[in-house]
């Protein structure tokens, strides 16, 4: 199971894109947990907001997009966990 998580505007428009093989992790359990326990369905689209980020997370059979203002709880743990494993952290 793959999780992606792509970042893109915010004030200089770059779009920056990190990326988890669940499988290959050593604590994979506890993603498996994580990401079931996400609320897939509940996330309302909003409106982009001049200079602010917007977050497209995918985990198939899922994807959502998150402006930043939505970017708290589990997704925010959900991210900083992704980029965590990428920056090596």
């Amino acid at each position: 199971m793959k999780v992606v998580v792509s970042r893109s505007g915010g004030f200089a428009g770059i779009r920056t894109t990190w990326e988890v093989q669940v499988d290959e992790q050593p604590d994979r359990s506890t993603w498996a947990e994580m990401l079931s326990g996400l609320p897939w369905d509940e996330v309302s689209e909003t409106a982009p907001q001049p200079d602010r980020y917007v977050y497209r997370i995918r985990c198939a059979p899922h994807e959502v997009v998150l402006g930043e203002q939505q970017v708290h709880g589990p997704w925010q743990e959900l991210i900083d966990r992704v980029r965590g494993v990428n920056e090596g952290h």
